[in-house]
């Protein structure tokens, strides 16, 4: 017996030994303990790296401040081979690639005695500062891979850069607000960025975000079937050559669900059709198509087909919120169909611009007073400009107001033009202001091209060109970045104000609104874990005027805040994911006054209504009229199916209270609880918490 414990002891070492890991071995690293061999590799191969490195002359042109990833192996054979880099600069992959083909072959890795191959990431972080540590970025190794893991990460990678072909282009990246959380904070984290202009464009956010790393992990290489890989990994079409790019989908909006009303059911079927591409590294395009049926919760249903003679869209069934007009599908449904699509063009690093029908928001929080998109997609203009601590962001909007008449042709939906800029700037590395200034007008020769000028006060055009001959708004924004993980924000709009009547709040004339909100990222140290706490508050009469025409709306609903005016509103809205599962939760508390249905009164909340027909020139407050309560709650829960397309798996539920002191056919008194379910591409942002 004690010779076997013996001899065991003796085995036990060996095994042991034999069944640890080595590091490669640098000819320098030989003879060193076995413990520091891995940080002797490290530190050796940074060395060997950053001497020969050299950074690409239009990487320091553009100052560019971010991370490139490197993925590499050393062979069993003791060679350096790259296999991917995560960079938006094709230079710098150039330049990686020949900085590693200086390396000299050194010892393989070992495990169980045997050689083999090890894979690594490096950082590099830029700019690069040229000191003995060269990056504050350590390099780490991947876990033990066999041949068999090391062809799928190599597989990934390159199916990465063959399906992702968008991340360098000047394309609009959907907008969700659930989505836009990851973007958001690599901004955040990052030193004088811009964060208010939406929707952000793919070459920007690659800048600070590896796009194609956070998408590479959800990708399936294993599929080998046609089916497998345009379900899973791929767009329906796609074409790759030198100077173009082009990828197209076919994509649904397919929800069924039950409300507690009488409908039987509730439903939605978007048939999507986009369209995506580039050419050469200046101009891109896209275009998507809905084509769509749908019956919603009773509260919905009653929004879309029971409006008021002020926002009916003329020669339809209804309105539904955000798409735009309906008509009658069925007995109890409706048919809406939307085309959306922009041409992009960026001249020099400086300049970007678009020219298409779709939606812009400019703000930091859930809801915005400046620009949001909770209305129908608008022809617009915009051109935006980023150099220093600046940023410019010049919006023109061709605008359709389906409830009016056209002066000219009584059959025809009038138009308005709307013509907004925004400055931001970044005082410190820690506080954001910004700047709004927006100019409505109307008439029979278009727009004035007075308004084109991307400079000018637009206070002082509208006054110039006569009295209520159109609308100005003014406005100011703040961030201010509290730590890694938090932000503040807020809005401040200002329509009509005048500052001598601020000694009576109750006055007609003191139309403004503000916004104060916080975000915290990573929330109590849990990563993806996002929370949001939100306020607005909105006076009578903002963004209404004496003209219908000249109100701050498009399509029958305001440009700014969904509920328009004569309201406040609190939000708290909390966001997780976890691989390729992500969760939000929403509650919503206000009060919001509307009018009477029954009299042709103004109390300010509908800015559709002419303030001439106002309450009262003084003693006016908040949510006056007929005032309801309001509170919904809102959970979602989405699983992903195909990063490049954004198809997803999801599943709602929303509890709704609306009370109102008088309830009309239109904004009913009752409770919704609403079950929807179905599958999804998430291109865009649906407010339906009114």
């Amino acid at each position: 017996m004690i010779k076997k414990f013996f001899l065991l002891v003796l085995i036990l070492p060996s095994l042991f030994y034999a069944q640890s890991e080595r590091y490669p071995v640098f000819d320098g690293c030989k003879g060193s303990e076995i413990t520091s061999i891995e940080n002797c590799f490290y530190e050796t191969t940074k060395k060997h790296f950053f001497a020969e490195f050299k950074t690409p002359a239009i990487v320091e042109n553009e100052q560019y401040k971010g991370t490139a990833n490197v993925l590499f192996i050393v062979t069993k054979e003791g060679d350096f081979e790259v296999i991917y880099v995560n960079t938006p600069y094709q230079e710098i992959k150039k330049e990686v690639l020949r900085a590693f083909k200086v390396f000299t072959r050194i010892t393989p890795a070992k495990y169980n005695n045997r050689s083999v191959e090890m894979q690594f990431e490096l950082p590099i972080q830029f700019p690069i500062v040229k000191n003995n540590k060269e990056t504050k970025a350590p390099i780490k190794k991947s876990i033990l891979t066999s041949k068999e893991d090391l062809s799928i990460t190599v597989e990934k990678s390159r199916l990465a850069d063959s399906v992702f072909l968008e991340h360098n282009s000047l394309l609009n990246i959907p907008f969700t607000h659930q989505n836009y959380v990851d973007y958001e904070f690599a901004l955040h984290k990052a030193s004088g960025t811009h964060t208010a202009s939406k929707p952000y464009v793919y070459n920007e956010i690659n800048k600070y975000l590896d796009l194609s790393k956070e998408k590479t992990k959800f990708l399936k290489p294993n599929k080998e079937s046609w089916l497998g890989r345009k379900l899973w990994n791929e767009h329906l079409l796609q074409v790759k050559k030198k100077d173009f790019w082009l990828t197209l989908d076919f994509l649904v909006d397919v929800q069924l669900g039950k409300d507690n009303s009488d409908v039987s059911y509730t439903y939605n079927n978007s048939r999507i059709l986009t369209v995506n591409g580039g050419l050469g590294d200046k101009f891109s395009y896209s275009a998507t198509v809905y084509e769509s049926q749908a019956r919603f919760a009773d509260y919905v249903n009653s929004f879309i087909s029971s409006r008021s003679f002020l926002t009916r869209p003329k020669n339809s069934d209804g309105l539904v919120p955000g798409r735009g007009k309906a008509k009658a599908f069925k007995d109890d449904a409706f048919d809406y169909p939307v085309a959306e699509g922009y041409l992009a063009f960026q001249p020099n690093k400086f300049m970007q611009f678009q020219f298409g029908n779709g939606r812009n928001f400019i703000g930091d929080g859930y809801r915005s007073f400046i620009l949001s998109d909770v209305s129908a997609p608008t022809t617009y203009l915009k051109m935006k400009v980023d150099f220093w601590k600046l940023q410019y962001t010049n919006v023109w909007m061709w605008n359709t107001e389906p409830s009016i008449s056209s002066a000219s042709n009584p059959n025809e939906h009038a138009r308005k033009y709307i013509a907004a800029h925004y400055l931001s700037l970044s005082l410190t590395e820690k506080l954001n202001i910004g700047f709004f200034e927006t100019a409505i007008s109307t008439g029979e020769n278009g727009f004035d091209a007075a308004f084109f000028n991307p400079v000018i006060f637009y206070r002082s055009v509208e006054f110039n060109r006569g009295e209520d001959s159109g609308n100005a708004i003014i406005g100011l924004t703040g961030k201010y970045k509290l730590n890694n993980n938090v932000s503040l924000y807020s809005q401040l709009i200002v329509d009509e104000f005048s500052v001598g009547n601020l000694n009576d709040l109750g006055k007609w004339q003191n139309k403004f609104a503000y916004q104060l909100g916080a975000k915290y990222f990573d929330a109590f140290n849990v990563d993806d874990l996002f929370l949001q706490l939100e306020y607005n508050y909105a006076r009578p009469y903002t963004f209404a005027h004496k003209t219908p025409i000249l109100n701050y709306g498009n399509y029958s609903q305001p440009m700014g805040h969904l509920w328009g005016a004569n309201f406040y509103e609190a939000i708290a809205i909390a966001r997780y994911k976890k691989d390729r599962w992500s969760f939000s939760g929403k509650l919503t508390i206000g009060k919001k006054g509307f009018d009477f249905e029954d009299e042709a009164i103004s109390y300010g909340g509908n800015i559709y209504q002419s303030y001439e027909d106002r309450f009262s020139d003084v003693g006016n407050e908040l949510a006056q009229g007929n005032t309801a309560n309001i509170f919904i709650a809102d959970l979602q829960g989405n699983y992903l199916i195909n990063p490049s397309n954004r198809l997803s798996l999801f599943a709602g539920f929303t509890y709704r209270k609306f009370s109102p002191k008088v309830s009309t056919q239109t904004y009913s008194e009752g409770n919704t609880v609403w079950f929807s379910a179905g599958i999804r591409a998430d291109l865009f942002n649906w407010y339906l918490d009114f």
